[in-house]
Protein backbone atom coordinates (compact mmCIF):
# COMPACT_ATOMS: atom_id res chain seq x y z
CA UNK A 1 0.00 0.00 0.00
CA UNK A 2 1.16 3.53 -0.85
CA UNK A 3 0.21 6.29 1.58
CA UNK A 4 -0.31 9.56 -0.32
CA UNK A 5 -1.12 13.02 1.01
CA UNK A 6 -2.73 15.57 -1.33
CA UNK A 7 -2.15 19.19 -0.28
CA UNK A 8 -4.11 21.54 -2.53
CA UNK A 9 -6.20 24.61 -1.71
CA UNK A 10 -8.28 24.60 -4.94
CA UNK A 11 -11.27 22.29 -4.62
CA UNK A 12 -11.45 21.45 -8.32
CA UNK A 13 -7.83 20.31 -8.39
CA UNK A 14 -8.23 18.38 -5.12
CA UNK A 15 -11.09 16.41 -6.64
CA UNK A 16 -9.21 15.87 -9.89
CA UNK A 17 -6.08 14.58 -8.15
CA UNK A 18 -8.05 12.20 -5.95
CA UNK A 19 -9.95 10.98 -9.01
CA UNK A 20 -6.67 10.39 -10.86
CA UNK A 21 -5.25 8.47 -7.89
CA UNK A 22 -8.29 6.19 -7.80
CA UNK A 23 -7.97 5.65 -11.55
CA UNK A 24 -4.27 4.83 -11.19
CA UNK A 25 -5.09 2.48 -8.31
CA UNK A 26 -7.62 0.60 -10.43
CA UNK A 27 -5.51 0.43 -13.58
CA UNK A 28 -2.36 -0.70 -11.80
CA UNK A 29 -3.92 -2.81 -9.02
CA UNK A 30 -2.02 -0.69 -6.52
CA UNK A 31 -3.60 -0.06 -3.13
CA UNK A 32 -3.43 3.65 -2.28
CA UNK A 33 -4.41 5.32 0.99
CA UNK A 34 -5.27 8.97 0.35
CA UNK A 35 -5.30 11.83 2.87
CA UNK A 36 -6.42 15.30 1.73
CA UNK A 37 -5.33 18.67 3.14
CA UNK A 38 -6.48 22.15 2.11
CA UNK A 39 -3.29 24.01 3.04
CA UNK A 40 0.34 23.52 4.06
CA UNK A 41 -0.53 24.47 7.61
CA UNK A 42 -3.08 21.64 7.84
CA UNK A 43 -0.58 18.89 7.05
CA UNK A 44 2.09 20.39 9.29
CA UNK A 45 -0.19 20.30 12.33
CA UNK A 46 -0.40 16.51 12.35
CA UNK A 47 2.71 15.47 10.43
CA UNK A 48 4.41 12.41 11.93
CA UNK A 49 6.31 11.06 8.88
CA UNK A 50 3.26 8.92 8.09
CA UNK A 51 3.25 9.26 4.28
CA UNK A 52 5.19 7.71 1.41
CA UNK A 53 4.33 10.48 -1.07
CA UNK A 54 3.13 14.07 -0.73
CA UNK A 55 1.52 15.84 -3.71
CA UNK A 56 1.88 19.50 -2.79
CA UNK A 57 0.59 22.63 -4.50
CA UNK A 58 3.29 25.31 -4.39
CA UNK A 59 1.02 28.37 -4.30
CA UNK A 60 -1.45 28.24 -1.42
CA UNK A 61 -3.17 30.97 0.56
CA UNK A 62 -1.82 30.48 4.09
CA UNK A 63 1.33 28.31 4.21
CA UNK A 64 2.74 27.86 0.70
CA UNK A 65 3.94 24.49 -0.49
CA UNK A 66 7.64 25.33 -0.46
CA UNK A 67 7.59 26.52 3.16
CA UNK A 68 5.59 23.46 4.18
CA UNK A 69 7.99 21.18 2.29
CA UNK A 70 11.00 22.70 4.04
CA UNK A 71 9.38 22.02 7.41
CA UNK A 72 8.38 18.50 6.40
CA UNK A 73 11.85 17.69 5.08
CA UNK A 74 13.28 18.71 8.43
CA UNK A 75 11.10 16.05 10.07
CA UNK A 76 11.15 13.38 7.36
CA UNK A 77 14.10 12.69 5.06
CA UNK A 78 12.42 9.80 3.24
CA UNK A 79 9.01 11.04 2.05
CA UNK A 80 8.74 11.59 -1.71
CA UNK A 81 7.73 15.16 -2.59
CA UNK A 82 5.98 15.97 -5.87
CA UNK A 83 5.00 19.60 -6.42
CA UNK A 84 1.92 20.80 -8.29
CA UNK A 85 2.23 24.18 -9.95
CA UNK A 86 1.04 26.51 -12.70
CA UNK A 87 4.57 27.50 -13.70
CA UNK A 88 7.62 25.27 -14.07
CA UNK A 89 10.00 27.91 -12.71
CA UNK A 90 8.35 27.66 -9.29
CA UNK A 91 9.11 23.94 -9.19
CA UNK A 92 12.84 24.49 -9.77
CA UNK A 93 13.13 25.48 -6.10
CA UNK A 94 11.88 22.01 -5.28
CA UNK A 95 15.39 20.66 -5.63
CA UNK A 96 16.27 22.55 -2.46
CA UNK A 97 14.04 20.12 -0.56
CA UNK A 98 14.95 17.09 -2.70
CA UNK A 99 11.61 16.97 -4.51
CA UNK A 100 11.37 14.03 -6.88
CA UNK A 101 9.38 15.80 -9.59
CA UNK A 102 6.59 18.26 -10.36
CA UNK A 103 3.22 18.21 -12.12
CA UNK A 104 2.09 21.17 -14.23
CA UNK A 105 -1.45 22.52 -14.19
CA UNK A 106 -3.70 21.87 -16.00
CA UNK A 107 -3.02 18.28 -14.98
CA UNK A 108 -3.08 15.58 -17.64
CA UNK A 109 -3.70 12.04 -16.45
CA UNK A 110 -0.90 10.58 -18.59
CA UNK A 111 1.78 12.85 -17.10
CA UNK A 112 0.34 12.47 -13.60
CA UNK A 113 0.28 8.68 -13.80
CA UNK A 114 3.92 8.61 -14.93
CA UNK A 115 4.97 10.58 -11.84
CA UNK A 116 3.02 8.27 -9.55
CA UNK A 117 4.51 5.21 -11.25
CA UNK A 118 7.99 6.65 -10.74
CA UNK A 119 7.25 7.24 -7.05
CA UNK A 120 5.80 3.74 -6.68
CA UNK A 121 8.94 2.24 -8.22
CA UNK A 122 11.14 4.18 -5.82
CA UNK A 123 9.05 3.03 -2.86
CA UNK A 124 9.25 -0.54 -4.08
CA UNK A 125 13.05 -0.35 -4.26
CA UNK A 126 13.18 1.22 -0.84
CA UNK A 127 11.05 -1.38 0.92
CA UNK A 128 11.49 -4.41 -1.27
CA UNK A 129 9.00 -6.64 0.55
CA UNK A 130 9.91 -9.77 2.49
CA UNK A 131 11.48 -13.15 1.82
CA UNK A 132 11.34 -16.38 3.80
CA UNK A 133 14.60 -18.28 4.35
CA UNK A 134 15.07 -21.75 5.85
CA UNK A 135 16.86 -21.92 9.21
CA UNK A 136 17.61 -24.76 11.58
CA UNK A 137 14.30 -25.98 12.95
CA UNK A 138 12.06 -23.84 10.76
CA UNK A 139 11.95 -20.69 8.64
CA UNK A 140 12.56 -16.97 9.17
CA UNK A 141 10.86 -14.03 7.43
CA UNK A 142 13.23 -11.17 6.52
CA UNK A 143 12.53 -7.69 5.20
CA UNK A 144 14.54 -7.41 1.98
CA UNK A 145 15.63 -3.86 2.85
CA UNK A 146 17.12 -5.20 6.11
CA UNK A 147 19.52 -7.51 4.28
CA UNK A 148 23.00 -6.00 3.70
CA UNK A 149 24.43 -8.96 1.79
CA UNK A 150 24.35 -12.73 1.55
CA UNK A 151 27.59 -14.64 1.99
CA UNK A 152 28.35 -18.21 0.95
CA UNK A 153 30.16 -20.25 3.60
CA UNK A 154 30.57 -23.94 2.89
CA UNK A 155 27.13 -25.50 2.56
CA UNK A 156 25.45 -22.57 4.32
CA UNK A 157 24.42 -19.03 3.52
CA UNK A 158 25.02 -16.18 5.94
CA UNK A 159 22.40 -13.42 5.74
CA UNK A 160 24.04 -10.28 7.12
CA UNK A 161 21.16 -8.06 8.25
CA UNK A 162 20.37 -5.02 10.37
CA UNK A 163 19.49 -7.42 13.19
CA UNK A 164 22.62 -9.55 12.99
CA UNK A 165 23.76 -12.56 10.98
CA UNK A 166 21.41 -15.41 10.16
CA UNK A 167 22.66 -18.87 9.14
CA UNK A 168 20.57 -20.61 6.49
CA UNK A 169 20.90 -23.81 4.49
CA UNK A 170 21.01 -23.25 0.75
CA UNK A 171 23.08 -22.34 -2.26
CA UNK A 172 24.01 -18.96 -3.65
CA UNK A 173 22.06 -19.85 -6.79
CA UNK A 174 18.89 -20.38 -4.74
CA UNK A 175 19.44 -17.04 -2.98
CA UNK A 176 19.89 -15.30 -6.34
CA UNK A 177 16.67 -16.79 -7.66
CA UNK A 178 14.77 -15.74 -4.51
CA UNK A 179 16.14 -12.20 -4.62
CA UNK A 180 15.79 -11.77 -8.37
CA UNK A 181 14.45 -8.32 -9.27
CA UNK A 182 15.15 -7.13 -5.69
CA UNK A 183 18.29 -5.18 -6.70
CA UNK A 184 20.96 -7.54 -5.48
CA UNK A 185 24.17 -8.11 -7.44
CA UNK A 186 26.97 -10.68 -7.26
CA UNK A 187 30.22 -9.00 -6.31
CA UNK A 188 32.01 -12.32 -6.62
CA UNK A 189 31.21 -16.01 -6.15
CA UNK A 190 30.91 -15.55 -2.40
CA UNK A 191 28.80 -12.37 -2.07
CA UNK A 192 25.30 -11.33 -3.15
CA UNK A 193 25.08 -7.63 -2.28
CA UNK A 194 22.01 -5.47 -1.68
CA UNK A 195 22.63 -2.39 -3.84
CA UNK A 196 20.47 -0.30 -1.51
CA UNK A 197 23.23 -0.44 1.10
CA UNK A 198 26.27 0.16 -1.11
CA UNK A 199 27.99 3.33 0.10
CA UNK A 200 30.62 3.32 -2.64
CA UNK A 201 33.27 1.31 -4.47
CA UNK A 202 37.00 1.78 -3.91
CA UNK A 203 40.12 -0.33 -4.36
CA UNK A 204 38.10 -3.20 -5.87
CA UNK A 205 35.85 -3.33 -2.81
CA UNK A 206 32.20 -2.42 -2.27
CA UNK A 207 31.61 -0.52 0.95
CA UNK A 208 28.51 -2.00 2.64
CA UNK A 209 27.47 -1.08 6.19
CA UNK A 210 31.03 -0.19 7.10
CA UNK A 211 32.53 -3.37 5.60
CA UNK A 212 34.70 -3.68 2.51
CA UNK A 213 33.54 -6.59 0.34
CA UNK A 214 36.07 -7.66 -2.26
CA UNK A 215 34.83 -7.64 -5.86
CA UNK A 216 36.30 -10.19 -8.22
CA UNK A 217 37.92 -9.19 -11.50
CA UNK A 218 35.20 -10.95 -13.46
CA UNK A 219 32.38 -9.71 -11.24
CA UNK A 220 33.44 -6.05 -11.07
CA UNK A 221 32.10 -4.96 -14.49
CA UNK A 222 28.63 -6.47 -14.00
CA UNK A 223 28.44 -5.21 -10.42
CA UNK A 224 29.30 -1.64 -11.48
CA UNK A 225 26.69 -1.78 -14.26
CA UNK A 226 24.04 -2.95 -11.79
CA UNK A 227 25.03 -0.31 -9.24
CA UNK A 228 25.08 2.55 -11.78
CA UNK A 229 21.66 1.53 -13.08
CA UNK A 230 20.24 1.30 -9.56
CA UNK A 231 21.58 4.68 -8.49
CA UNK A 232 20.26 6.22 -11.72
CA UNK A 233 16.77 4.83 -11.08
CA UNK A 234 16.82 6.21 -7.54
CA UNK A 235 17.54 9.77 -8.68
Amino acid sequence: MIRIAVVEDEQAYRHQIVEYLHRYEKENKEKIQISVYRDGDDILQEYRAQFDVILMDIQMRFVDGMSAAEEIRGRDAEVILIFITNMAQYAIRGYQVDAMDYVLKPISYFSFSQKIAKAAARIGKRHGGHVTVPVKGGVCRLAVSDIYYVESEGHNLLYHTKNGTLVSAGTMKSAEEMLEKRHFSRGNKGYLINLEHVEGVKDKCARVNGENLLLSRLGMKKFMQDLTRYWGEME
